[in-house]
């Protein structure tokens, strides 16, 4: 067994194949499927990875990348790494609130959490989804979005200069909407009984639309130079390119956007939760908020690089971060330990075990209601694709990261809005 420089004993194992390398993996005790394991040996391939690449113990196969995982590089990034939901990722706050303080019935919290925040997405004919008149959008921009839009306008008509494709996105009226897929907004018990808000949510339509761009073009610059990769997702674009630049710059926008659409989200959920119950309550003025699909300048083992974070958290010595679990489960506020055996990073969550498609075809709706049985959600079909199962246990999940992070809060939520 190896020891970091913080002196506390690790739980990876490392793969590592001739004149590639290295993989180090938090995944003792949780499933590591072939698949997984095989993006992962072809991203090691790369010239450019420094020291070795991390995986996480939710690490599951990806589109680009395999999710759970840490990718330093020096010289180039690869956009499909980063993939496409720029600074995705979580924000939590606790309140003054106290468990017995709810309202009973927890279904008319849900909806009014519901109306302040748009979710979901429209379907006006099968198979296309339209964006006039979206429920997940804005159709007319409200004051608050504004306001927040205010430091993210000047940069995105420079961007918009460049790049005029831009203007035709999802942008502004995307900021405080929360998605679909496995983006949420809950309301979670401590093991205090507090009250806490916790979210989880990217850049939406334009950061979606900026990873695209440059994904497409990293891979038209490989065919142009005829270079050859273990997987077309792995096109990188060079640093000192003004195409790095620009993917740098647009990606920092992103991340911005990302953040400050938490924020939004999260204030908006707090009045919710205020008009919903006639008590006077705070929030903490320092909340949790941190991405887990983005990249960042950093420095590692004595040098500068650029490290993607593919559904992984950043864990410095003392820093706090959130790992949900799914519906249904638990979630966790951490502390990170700042182990550089994982370039000071750990999971993003519980990791799927089943496709959304498979889940679909494996777990019935009575197998889902059981599930997140005493929590106030939506329990239909269109859901199961979350349901618990479909994601590794969690407990095993933070049991197999334990010289990553420790745990300061323990969550269970009683509300959860999905798009």
């Amino acid at each position: 067994m190896k020891r970091s420089k913080t002196n506390f004993e690790n739980t990876y194992e490392v793969m590592h194949e001739k004149g590639h390398s290295p993989i180090k993996s938090w995944t003792r005790g949780v499933p590591f499927d072939q698949n997984s394991k095989n993006q992962l040996k072809n991203m090691a391939k790369m010239p450019f990875i420094h020291k070795w690449i991390a995986a996480m113990p939710d690490v599951h196969l990806g589109k680009g990348a395999t999710i759970g995982s840490v990718i330093p590089t020096v010289g180039a990034v690869i956009p499909a790494a980063v993939g496409v939901d720029l600074g995705c990722g979580m924000m939590a706050v606790r309140t003054s609130l106290r468990a017995d303080q709810l309202p009973d019935d927890l279904s008319s919290l849900r909806s009014r959490i519901e109306a302040a925040v748009p979710h979901g997405r429209s379907v006006f004919k099968k198979g296309i989804q339209g964006r006039a008149r979206d429920k997940g959008a804005w159709s007319d921009i409200p004051d608050d979005v504004l306001k927040a839009w205010s430091p993210l306008n000047d940069a995105f008509n420079i961007m918009t200069e460049k790049y005029p494709f831009l203007k035709n996105t999802n942008n502004i009226n995307h900021l405080g909407t929360l998605g679909g897929g496995n983006h949420f907004v809950e309301v979670c018990l401590d093991e205090h009984n507090a009250v806490w808000v916790m979210l989880h949510s990217g850049s939406r339509g334009v950061g979606n639309r900026i990873g695209m761009h440059f994904i497409e073009q990293a891979k038209k610059d490989m065919e142009r130079y005829f270079i050859h990769l273990p997987d077309k997702d792995l096109a990188y674009i060079p640093e000192g390119s003004d195409m790095f630049r620009e993917y740098t710059l647009s990606v920092a926008w992103a991340q911005d956007f990302a953040r400050i659409n938490r924020e939004v989200m999260m204030e908006r959920t707090l009045e919710a939760l205020h008009d919903e119950i006639p008590i006077p309550f705070t929030s903490d003025a320092v909340a949790v908020n941190c991405h887990h699909n983005y990249i960042s300048r950093e420095n590692h083992y004595d040098k500068n690089v650029w490290v993607t974070r593919k559904g992984a958290v950043s864990a410095r010595k003392g820093e706090m971060g959130i790992i949900p679990g799914s519906m249904g489960a638990k979630s966790f506020i951490v502390r990170g330990l700042g182990n550089e055996e994982s370039f000071c990073s750990c999971s993003h969550g519980a990791g799927r075990v089943m496709s959304r498609t498979q889940a679909k075809k494996e777990v019935s709706l009575e197998q889902h209601i059981k599930a997140v049985k005493g929590v106030e959600c939506r329990k239909d079909e269109s859901v199961i694709d979350e349901t618990p199962s479909a994601y590794k246990p969690i407990e095993k999940v933070m049991e197999a990261q334990k010289d990553l992070v420790e745990i300061v809060h323990t969550l269970k939520q009683v509300v959860c809005v999905k798009g």
